[in-house]
């Protein structure tokens, strides 16, 4: 009898007698080891744990996993999700998919879950996304009719998009940061990129008149066009061509995963000791002050940031001084006169008398 090695198989001898198991804490497995139907018993309590009940909502986060919408998320989302998509598992997995399809009686639970997270309540709120996003994904599949998560308010109510550096904040982490992050902080403040797709910018994404590249947080669905207004090209002619990408270590290498953020941080610790509650994302805000005074509109700005005109113009208002918005005013009612003369047409040089 040939005997072939049964990966996880569980053996244990109790009063003389050899008991076998299809994992530890599996089903026990009947019959003699190496025979048909032994291994006909283990091949199904392995299908079995493999497949779980297609009833429950731990299948319901196998389909999600499998899905075409969750591979396409980027590859940093599917990171983050993944722990997330874990926690909702332990804690909904054995229920019923039907009791989604109750909001009255699942929604309280749903609220238990997340104030597990409550004392961080932009985490809670991140968990309550993935699984909206799960649920949504069954509604697609007819497994469930609506929602339960919709109409579920949020805990965190801040938002940090109306936050920026000022100058003085950018000084300051300068005088900590190595060149290289000092280079990332300036352009990050006068193009508004994420710090995803500041990584990854290279220099054939520079045009004559306009930085063009995809953007990771549309999944590369959507273009940033980014006109080269002059305190940009002075940024970008201070940073030296060590490789097709722009920005690069002290190596002279691109930077790699997360290597930029764990340095900007290690910078902002050495410039403020005492904490400052900055981050990195928050320079965008601070572009948007610098597209203004270069002379683009609010709806231009609005485009390039995918933000809000309403949030555009909030940031305008309290972080532009009022002389730096009168001269850009005033710049633009100078360059609209210089058109209108341009166009006007000559006035005619009256008749002489002597003909």
């Amino acid at each position: 009898m040939v005997m072939v090695e049964l990966k996880g198989l569980h053996t244990v001898k109790a009063k003389g007698k050899v008991y076998h198991y299809a994992w530890r804490g599996g089903p026990a497995i009947a019959g003699e080891p190496g025979t048909p139907a032994f291994q006909d018993a283990y091949n199904e309590a392995i299908a079995s744990r493999a497949a779980p009940d297609s009833n429950k909502f731990s299948a319901s986060i196998i389909r999600y996993r499998a899905s075409a919408d969750y591979k396409k998320l980027a590859e940093s989302t599917r990171r983050n999700w993944g722990p997330w998509l874990d926690r909702i598992a332990d804690h909904f997995g054995a229920l019923s998919v039907r009791q989604f399809d109750r909001p009255e009686k699942i929604r309280p639970r749903i609220r238990a879950w997340r104030a597990k997270f409550a004392e961080t309540p932009r985490a809670a709120d991140y968990g309550m996304q993935v699984l909206s996003r799960l649920l949504a994904s069954e509604v697609d599949h007819g497994k469930i009719a609506s929602n339960p998560c919709e109409g579920i308010k949020q805990l965190y109510s801040g938002s940090r998009s109306e936050i920026i550096w000022t100058d003085a904040d950018i000084a300051q982490v300068k005088a900590a940061c190595s060149l290289e992050v000092a280079f990332a902080v300036d352009l990050a403040a006068h193009t508004g990129l994420r710090a995803g797709d500041l990584v990854r910018l290279s220099w054939s994404h520079v045009g004559e008149d306009a930085i063009i590249i995809t953007t990771g947080k549309s999944r590369h669905k959507r273009e940033a066009v980014i006109p080269l207004y002059q305190e940009l090209r002075d940024v970008l002619a201070r940073i030296p061509r060590r490789s097709p990408v722009i920005l690069t270590s002290s190596r002279g290498r691109p930077w790699v995963k997360d290597g930029l953020g764990s340095s900007f941080l290690d910078a902002k610790k050495e410039a403020w000791t005492d904490g400052v509650d900055l981050h990195f994302h928050d320079l965008r805000g601070t572009a948007v002050t610098k597209f203004y005074i270069a002379g683009m509109t609010e709806r231009e700005i609005a485009e390039i940031m995918a933000w809000e005109e309403d949030t555009v113009s909030r940031i305008i208002r309290r972080y532009v001084s009022r002389t730096a918005a009168l001269k850009e005013r005033i710049r633009k009612l100078d360059a609209a006169r210089k058109r209108t003369k341009a166009v006007k047409p000559p006035v005619k040089p009256p008749l002489s008398n002597n003909r």
